[in-house]
């Protein structure tokens, strides 16, 4: 996917930490709720470039783990004190546990159910007893519904981003759908560029991922996301390492 490649330092003119202030305080509220253990460390998977980070940071020893390494470049920028790992949410070994471990919308590319279990594994294998996972798609089952989006920013250094896109599913009955982006990229000369991009984002009813939490020993929960600017019923897991 461009956007976490060859486009990847374009990232901050598309999300700006500004843009997660409200989400991060959700997300901390909800992991510190769910341990049975005081949160001090926390890993996160598919960090991205560390947008909520920047934010949780301020609570907690944060370690971020992402498989772009030009994400993790965009991050490493913004969060100098956090330790950056390229790693796949789906394999990744670290011989280490967290308190806490968080899963933001990259989890929307695990595609099959193998690769969400996997996902979960990982998860489980990192968290200490009493320790709280939380993993945040963009939609389950039961709350997806096509859509438009469009945004950007302007940068200091004379660039510009704009973007739109588009969210669908052409095949009701797989557990995928698509997303679409338009990028129109301004250079400080003027030089406009147009670039499109293909995301297929995994989708899965409630029951089937309250399932694999249990099957990977966590005791899950389903929470209603909490945000002013998102409208309809969004919907995070929440587990606790038993």
């Amino acid at each position: 996917m461009k956007m976490y490649a060859e486009l990847s330092r374009w990232w901050p003119l598309l999300s700006t930490p500004a843009d997660y202030e409200e989400e991060a305080a959700f997300y901390h509220r909800a992991l510190v709720d769910a341990a049975s253990i005081p949160v001090r460390e926390v890993l996160e998977l598919g960090s991205g470039g560390g947008n909520n980070a920047s934010w949780l940071k301020r609570h907690w020893t944060m370690t971020l783990v992402d498989v772009s390494p030009g994400m993790l470049d965009v991050s490493r920028a913004l969060n100098p004190g956090c330790e950056h790992i390229v790693g796949d949410m789906r394999d990744v070994r670290l011989g280490r546990a967290f308190d806490a471990v968080f899963v933001h919308d990259a989890v929307c590319y695990m595609t099959t159910e193998d690769d969400l279990r996997r996902a979960i594994e990982t998860v489980r294998v990192h968290l200490r007893p009493g320790g709280a996972a939380l993993f945040a798609p963009d939609f389950v089952r039961e709350t997806f519904r096509p859509w438009t989006n469009h945004g950007g920013h302007d940068g200091a250094d004379g660039r510009a981003l704009r973007y739109l896109e588009w969210t669908r599913d052409p095949d009701p009955d797989d557990d995928t759908y698509l997303v679409d982006y338009t990028f129109h990229l301004l250079e400080p000369d003027g030089t406009l560029t147009v670039e499109h991009d293909r995301h297929v984002e995994g989708l899965f009813s409630t029951d089937t991922w309250l399932r694999l939490l249990r099957e990977a020993g966590l005791d899950p929960r389903a929470l209603p996301f909490e945000h002013t600017e998102v409208e309809g019923e969004g919907v995070v897991f929440v587990g606790q390492k038993q």
